[in-house]
């Protein structure tokens, strides 16, 4: 190769990093980080394994807002999103629950698809409050079920069945604190999940924004659910 032709291979190169370093700058001061590999939707939903075992979602049966009895019985054949929450939460609950509402504006009409919002603070969450709850956002669907009952059964449902912790500490805003994850549980009960980029499952679904991320949890549910109702 001839010495002009080394200068000008060396010209461009200079000129597509003096064009990249902007977008570059951008990005690092933005904090805008895209991790398309950070989990994986290719692969079939996994199965949260415990003690050798797939976890499965253990029975309950709790009042709704309607004053009837659900048990994870009404739930059987169908794909559903759980969470736990209480209704005068000043923090995460209302982020949790304006996605729960996109879920339910996109799956709520399917007869095989719900939702069971579970209260962990049921002495004062009783149905006529979560009845007036629902209705603050506009859900009047069959298929969303704000649930509440025997505290201890709804605390060990939460930090036992599930694992979400949850827990009454007076020292924090509300009474209450919880981790602010949707679980995604199939049409046998089971609780499934996308892997990480490692071939783990992720296990929860992060209900919260989070803040520099491009794909948020949230949708990658979305698109889980629509997985788990095609199986």
């Amino acid at each position: 190769m001839s010495k002009l032709k080394y200068v000008g291979l060396f010209l461009v190169i200079i000129i597509f990093g003096i064009l990249s370093i902007p977008e570059i700058l951008n990005r690092i001061n933005n904090q805008k980080i895209v991790d398309s590999n950070r989990t994986q939707s290719a692969e079939p939903l996994q199965y949260v394994i415990l003690n050798g075992e797939p976890k499965r979602v253990p029975d309950f049966t709790f009042f709704n807002q309607d004053s009837l009895l659900i048990s994870n019985e009404d739930f059987s054949k169908k794909v559903y999103v759980a969470e736990f929450f209480f209704t005068s939460c000043p923090s995460i609950c209302p982020i949790m629950n304006k996605n729960m509402k996109r879920i339910e504006d996109r799956f709520g009409s399917r007869i095989d698809f719900g939702i069971a919002s579970f209260s962990i603070d049921p002495d004062y969450d009783t149905p006529s409050v979560l009845k007036a709850y629902a209705e603050s956002y506009n859900i009047f669907s069959q298929n969303w079920h704000f649930l509440t009952g025997e505290k201890d059964l709804i605390y060990d449902l939460a930090n036992q069945g599930f694992n979400i912790f949850a827990s009454v500490n007076p020292r924090v805003a509300g009474g209450f604190e919880h981790q602010g994850y949707f679980a995604l549980i199939d049409k046998n009960g089971y609780i499934r999940s996308r892997s990480d980029q490692f071939g783990n499952p992720i296990v929860y679904y992060m209900g919260l924004d989070e803040e520099n991320v491009e794909i948020q949890e949230v949708d990658m549910l979305i698109e889980d659910i629509d997985k788990l109702l095609k199986e």
